[in-house]
């Protein structure tokens, strides 16, 4: 007969429940040698797990994305707020020229604050308490200045005619001078002992963001006013090349172009120096055709629906030029042409050639700062100014060689005249020139004499 096995015990019906679980009935106990498994004995008899010996569950961490598969997700990334930024800035074209400026302006207030924010060092800035905000008061400051030039110059026909107006177009500047001189004042009461170097190096850095930064794009702005060819050739041309020297780079570049940006290529930047022309030859020829684009603004609630009306520029009219004489037996004596395709040339090879090196110096500051982008505002671009780098000096250049070269100075304009009317006549002469203007507008017809009638009666009885 077989020995009874010692130290067994067996647990109670009531105990056990009446689950038909023969797993749960079964958990609490070992195999035949009577060793309760530690894993085990956390668990009731009805079967329920207490977790006091629970092996921790590790969790598998997702294998690391090969090289491969991090391109992809940055490309994808890149392309989809490319096309994001590109249908933000064809909405605000058709919109009208006032969202151009809106758009232009957050741009520039953005790319000032990641310039700045690359010099920081908040260990003293918690120290001096006016750091930050006498860089925005610069900014504020230099904003009020350089757009009250604009406004007083393309509306002062607005301008000069408000009452309300009329003293801070008159004193502009010397209201501006004033604002500056008030933060120059508080910046030298403001330096602290111990911190000189630091608020004169912020001093100084804020000076030239003013300049690099504001002052250009607020030639980009002028360029609105101007027409709107005038500013969306020049960004399109620097985005052409910059998309074309890249093609052209990953093609058949081979040579190192400049050893601070060292993916550059000299064959990538050859390459997209001549599509640049060629897309900028093609795309004159589409803007030229519109009024919208070549006519200075003067109203800005204009739109793409509302459109513009305006004489157009010579350089948008076909002139006739003799061609040399080894051409004519091939393409005659002479050819008409509009005199803005050789205007084309000029601003294709600008961008493409000397713009890069607004890139450049770019890369230059990141280097000198250790840092890869000037932010992180736009996924897969990085910051506003990575973009930017190039289209500020692009502005500039255009806007010199518009008003260089192709902008038509007029005899006279009504803003003008008014405002020469209103700062250098008395009121007395304002009136005798009102007066006979009516006369003269009267003996040619173009109004009835019952306007200067009322006009004589209105001011007698004044």
């Amino acid at each position: 007969m077989a020995k009874p096995r010692r130290n067994v015990k067996f647990a109670h019906r009531s105990q056990i429940g009446t689950s038909n679980d023969s797993s749960a009935r079964r958990s609490s106990f070992s195999s035949e040698d009577g060793v309760i498994s530690p894993s085990r004995s956390a668990l009731h008899v009805d079967g329920t797990d207490t977790g006091a010996n629970r092996s921790p569950v590790i969790q598998e961490e997702p294998p690391p994305l090969s090289e491969y598969e991090k391109k992809k997700q940055t490309f994808i990334t890149r392309t989809i707020w490319t096309l994001l930024m590109i249908a933000l800035f064809f909405a605000a074209m058709a919109a009208g020229h006032i969202y151009l400026v809106i758009l232009v302006t957050a741009v520039q207030v953005i790319t000032f604050k990641e310039v700045i924010a690359i010099a920081n060092v908040p260990s003293r800035e918690k120290k001096l308490q006016f750091t930050k905000s006498l860089n925005w008061y610069f900014l504020a400051a230099t904003m009020y200045f350089l757009y009250g030039e604009s406004v007083i110059y393309y509306f002062k026909h607005i301008v000069v005619v408000d009452a309300f107006l009329l003293p801070f177009a008159t004193h502009h500047r010397f209201i501006s001078f004033v604002l500056y001189i008030i933060g120059f004042v508080f910046f030298v009461a403001s330096l602290k002992k111990g911190h000189y170097k630091f608020q004169f190096t912020q001093f100084a850095w804020t000076h030239m963001a003013l300049y690099l930064v504001v002052v250009q794009a607020h030639f980009i702005m002028n360029n609105i006013f101007e027409g709107m060819i005038w500013f969306f050739l020049p960004v399109s041309l620097v985005i052409t090349n910059d998309i074309f020297a890249y093609i052209c780079g990953i093609t058949f570049g081979r040579t190192q172009l400049i050893k601070i940006s060292p993916k550059k290529t000299v064959e990538g930047f050859v390459g997209a120096w001549v599509c640049t022309i060629f897309f900028g030859l093609a795309m004159t020829n589409i803007l030229m055709r519109y009024k919208y684009f070549i006519c200075p603004v003067k109203d800005l609630g204009s739109n793409a629906f509302t459109g513009l009306e305006c004489d157009p520029n010579p350089v948008f009219l076909k002139h006739e030029y003799q061609l040399p004489f080894f051409l004519q037996p091939i393409l005659g004596t002479a050819v008409k042409v509009q005199p803005m395709q050789f205007h084309i040339l000029v601003m294709a090879t600008f961008a493409s050639l000397i713009a890069p090196f607004g890139g450049f110096f770019a890369s230059g500051l990141k280097r000198t700062f250790k840092i890869k982008d000037f932010g992180d505002l736009v996924p897969g671009h990085g910051g506003i100014t990575d973009r930017m780098d190039c289209q500020f000096i692009m502005g500039f250049f255009s806007y010199m060689y518009y008003q260089s070269f192709i902008a038509v100075n007029h005899r006279a304009s009504v803003g003008g005249i008014l405002e020469t009317a209103i700062t250098s006549l008395s009121p007395e002469e304002q009136l005798e020139v009102v007066e006979r203007l009516g006369r003269y507008l009267v003996g040619q017809g173009i109004v009835g004499d019952k306007l200067l009638e009322c006009w004589n009666s209105a001011v007698n009885g004044y």
